[in-house]
This record gives C-alpha cells, sequence and structure tokens, in this order.
C-alpha cells in the first residue's frame, strides 16, 4: 500500500487582487497543495470570484477590512482557520508570491519526513518590473531566509504579536528554536514590481509607521541594486 504524503494547507490573506497576481499564485499552489485557505479581507473587485474558480480554495471573506487596522488580529483568524482543514503542514504566502517551478518536484521531499519541523526560502523582491530583483541593503535575499512551511501540532495553542502592522506570517511559537532545513529554492516576490503598488504600499505603510526599510522604497535609481532573475532548471525526474 504506497504511504500517502502529509497532507499541505497554504493560507492566504487577499484583498482586491484581481488585477495582479492572484490567479497566477492560485494556479501555482493548486498543482502542490491539497487545500487553499483564502481569508479575503473585504475585497471590492473579482477577486472573491477567481478564488472560487479553484477546486482547492475555501474561501472566507472578512465584512469589513482588517488587515490596514489590526494585521496580528487577520493573520491569527487566518492560522485558525487553516487548522480547519487537519494539515500536517502549513504553508503561509501572500497573493504575490510564487514559488520558483523546483517547489513541485521538491514539496515531497520536503514535509514526507522527521527530520525538521520547518523550512525556509530565500524571498527575491522583484523591482521596476518582472526581470530584475532588488539586492542592496535590506533587499538583499542572499544572507537570510524566510520561514514560510511549518508543521502543524494539533496538540499546541499558537499565538501572534499584538502588532497592527508587520506582526509576521507564522505564530510566535513557530519563529523560535526549532530544526530547520533551509532550502535552495527560490521565491518570486512581486509586491514591489509595479510603480502603482510601490505608491500604494509605501502610503499604507507609511500612514501606520515607518522605518529606514520602508523609507529605502524611496531611494533614488543610483542607489538601487538590482540582479536579473535567471530561472532554474527543474528536475529531469
Amino acid at each position: 500500500m504506497t504511504r500517502r504524503r502529509p497532507t499541505l494547507t497554504a493560507m492566504m490573506p487577499v484583498r482586491n487582487e484581481a488585477d495582479r497576481y492572484l490567479e497566477q499564485a492560485l494556479e501555482d499552489l493548486s498543482a502542490y497543495v491539497d487545500h487553499i485557505v483564502v481569508l479575503d479581507d473585504a475585497s471590492t473587485d473579482a477577486t472573491p470570484d477567481i478564488c472560487r474558480s479553484f477546486s482547492k480554495v475555501i474561501l472566507h471573506r472578512n465584512p469589513e477590512p482588517e488587515f490596514a487596522v489590526d494585521e496580528s488580529r487577520l493573520r491569527a483568524r487566518l492560522w485558525r482557520l487553516a487548522e480547519e482543514t487537519r494539515p500536517g503542514w502549513i504553508l503561509a504566502i501572500d497573493a504575490d508570491e510564487i514559488f520558483e517551478d523546483g517547489m513541485k518536484d521538491q514539496i515531497d521531499t520536503l514535509i514526507d519526513q522527521d527530520e525538521y519541523d520547518a523550512v525556509e526560502f530565500r524571498l527575491f523582491d522583484f523591482w521596476g518590473g518582472t526581470t530584475h530583483c532588488r539586492v542592496d541593503g535590506g533587499w538583499n535575499p542572499w544572507p537570510k531566509r524566510v520561514r514560510m512551511l511549518v508543521r502543524y501540532d494539533p496538540g499546541k495553542r499558537y499565538t501572534w504579536p499584538n502588532r497592527r502592522l508587520h506582526c509576521g506570517r507564522i505564530p510566535l511559537e513557530l519563529r523560535g528554536p526549532l530544526i530547520v532545513h533551509q532550502s535552495a529554492l527560490r521565491v518570486k516576490h512581486f509586491g514591489w514590481a509595479r510603480p502603482e503598488d510601490v505608491r500604494r504600499k509605501y502610503a499604507l505603510y507609511k500612514s501606520i509607521e515607518t522605518s529606514d526599510h520602508l523609507e529605502s522604497v524611496c531611494d533614488p535609481p543610483e542607489r538601487v541594486k538590482l540582479e536579473p532573475w535567471i530561472p532554474a532548471k527543474r528536475l529531469p525526474f
């Protein structure tokens, strides 16, 4: 009898993503996850319709926008909704993030094992389009990885920091010392790729808090260092 790998649930918050990367992101996830739990933050465009068009999506909707009011509350609710799918692992991903194709080849190996409880990936911020990534200062993905894939323990109680913004994508209990695998797989983040998105996101974050990293969004071109995105070849087997 063939052994079935642990169940994998992706969880994703969305708001007004219809004309951005949502459809591409959901199509990609549908190829290798079992469930996609989406929490729609009161979208006013066709975002819910796009979500409903994918059979693996479990859609929940907020009646009023919550992200800009209390991101930690939204993220905590999204986690609880993901728990309802009884997952073995949870992948915390946003609607403008897409793994490179190698994820489809490696996902079974990443989650069907007993050696580690979390996986971290390098996240590349596309800048000024979809061909180059920003690699200067705090934007440099090479020295750091992001913890996005975690083993779920139904016996644990998971909590979130009380922060209005930038509260993190996974619970506090999964951010500390764990046995972690640092994957060579890369995540493409398109959130800063379009000028209109840069302006919108900067205005939102600036209205809540400021930081040197946020202000670097406004750096002149001579201070921005870019590298071309070079797609990796998929495994031949």
